[in-house]
């Protein structure tokens, strides 16, 4: 595509050369190796990928230099920081988010360029994580609201509240690295944690607008942000075993990998969100206009690149038939095309081998058995292979077992619905199930057994996050702990008190700590 069919706001006319990083408050200026990031979008005629700048490829003592700063800044509990008043804490935020919406054209340009996320998808992530930001605000001033009170029980008075875990670190995923990342982030550090962030490798410079906003937001050490290779950089940092949280958005090798390095793991909280293969069951009684609408967004929004993606689809046989027809041809009418085009459903995958990859599992299933049903799927370009429609697939093949991550989409039919609640109970994987159907006598006891298989049962709609204020998580590989508004606010928390023995002597004391407002954690003012 030639520069100048770009319309000209999305048009990259500077490269971001990354010089810098956020290390203890303070941006250090980087003279040592960079690496270039590339978008799969090309601005020529002739195929090439488009440099946007470079990054800073940092080292194991910037690293620790982080971990350094990180620890410090949260005293092991003593620090500035952690024992914060909470109207405090949320003025950092809130002067943080407030920059943060005037960087709102740069953020999604980028995020455009960097991942190939379409314009109205790419606004909607930023303005979600705006919006996740006030939520976790308002639900922390909650929070502190219903802590404000002394309970009584067998001649004890006990003021609880949560209090901080420690040292985060925090990894985000390529796919949602702004909204996935700070559903990390925000909560851990309005909580009281210290953090050291890195950016996942794809959607990296689109922090570069925010980072003075962190520094001028937050005490120093307080957010450290590095660049460069995780297992350069995260791993010593696990290594050192001053981290407390890990929070990773990711693969869940990944996540034991680095788990395995911390010294004292029984010490090391973990917040997780990892993979999943979330099937589609369609029943025989299924609206097939609405199943297939659904499973449409399910399967191909953002290219099939998101843990609740819609990964197989059981269909029964009674209905697969039509169900395939009618699929194929809502699949192959999709537009292709450049994130910023009107009405662009597929967009260029960001991973530049992800292509290849796809093509392996296409290749394997038809080999054992199945075919492409629609006939524009596997169509390959420079940064794109077309979704695909396989059917019927098989246990022995990859594209079952494996999470594809990508456009590629198996149909599996069934004539007993034993056969889809025994593959999903085998399975490692226990996040999000779509279910198309309409018959109460045969949805109750299937939603019945689908709730303890996974975490979501999404009744004739595709799989999804949000709303973030309910919770996100899932079974087995899936996930570790929960995330959503409220509960990520009790993932990165403990709960502690200060326990009395009812008597004069001690409740004197109380009196006076509460009248005198020495105390930020025994109070019982709080903020409207």
């Amino acid at each position: 595509m030639k520069h100048n069919c770009i319309p000209q706001q999305f048009q990259i006319n500077e490269l971001i050369h990354q010089s810098t990083y956020l290390l203890n408050g303070e941006l250090i200026e980087w003279s040592g190796e960079t690496t270039d990031i590339y978008s799969t979008i090309s601005s020529t005629e002739d195929y090439k990928p488009t440099l946007l700048g470079s990054i800073p490829t940092l080292t194991e003592t910037e690293a620790l230099q982080a971990l350094d700063a990180a620890s410090e800044a949260y005293g092991k509990g003593q620090g500035l920081w952690p024992t914060m008043k909470v109207l405090d804490r949320v003025e950092c935020m809130l002067k943080f988010v407030e920059q943060m919406k005037t960087k709102r054209e740069e953020v999604v340009k980028l995020l455009m360029w960097e991942i190939g996320k379409n314009l109205p998808d790419s606004q909607k992530e930023f303005d979600r994580t705006v919006q996740y930001i006030y939520d976790t605000i308002e639900d922390y001033k909650q929070l502190d609201r219903d802590s404000a009170k002394f309970h009584k029980q067998s001649g004890v008075h006990a003021h609880i509240r949560r209090g901080p875990l420690g040292v985060v670190l925090c990894l985000g995923p390529y796919n949602y690295p702004l909204n996935e990342t700070f559903a990390l982030l925000i909560p851990a550090l309005i909580m009281g944690n210290t953090t050291i962030f890195k950016p996942a490798k794809f959607g990296v410079l689109l922090l570069s607008p925010l980072l003075e906003a962190f520094q001028n937001s937050f005490p120093k050490g307080v957010v450290n942000i590095l660049y460069g290779r995780g297992r350069t950089v995260a791993t010593p940092i696990m290594k050192d075993g001053r981290v407390d949280v890990l929070a990773l958005i990711g693969n869940s090798k990944s996540a034991n990998a680095l788990q395995d390095h911390h010294p004292k793991s029984n010490r090391l909280r973990m917040v997780l969100g990892l993979e999943a293969k979330n099937p589609a069951i369609v029943l025989k009684d299924a609206d097939l206009d609405l199943a297939i609408a659904e499973c449409i967004a399910g399967t191909t929004s953002f290219n099939g690149q998101r843990c609740t993606a819609l990964k197989v689809l059981y269909v029964h046989e009674d209905v697969v038939d039509e169900f395939n027809r009618r699929f194929s041809n809502a699949v192959d009418a999709l537009k292709f095309g450049n994130p910023w085009d009107k009405d662009v459903k597929l967009t260029p995958l960001p991973e530049p081998d992800k292509p290849v990859y796809i093509q392996e599992l296409i290749d394997d299933a038809k080999i054992k058995g199945a075919s492409i049903l629609n006939s524009r799927g596997g169509e390959t370009t420079d940064n794109y292979i077309f979704p695909a429609i396989l059917y019927p697939v098989t246990k022995d093949m990859r594209v079952y077992e494996e999470e594809q991550f990508g456009p590629v989409i198996p149909v599996i039919p069934f004539s007993k619905i034993g056969e889809p609640l025994d593959d999903m109970a085998a399975s490692n994987y226990g996040q999000q199930v779509s279910l198309f159907g309409k018959d109460t006598r045969t949805l109750a006891p299937l939603i019945d057994t689908l709730v303890n298989l996974v975490c979501r049962v999404n009744l004739n709609s595709s799989c999804q996050r949000g709303p973030d204020v309910y919770p996100f998580t899932g079974r087995k590989d899936s996930a570790v702990a929960t995330l959503s508004v409220h509960d990520a606010l009790r993932s990165f928390s403990i709960r502690t008190f200060v326990a009395s023995k009812d008597n004069d002597y001690n409740n004197a004391i109380l009196k006076e700590l509460l009248d005198s407002n020495a105390s930020n954690f025994v109070s019982t003012d709080y903020l409207l």
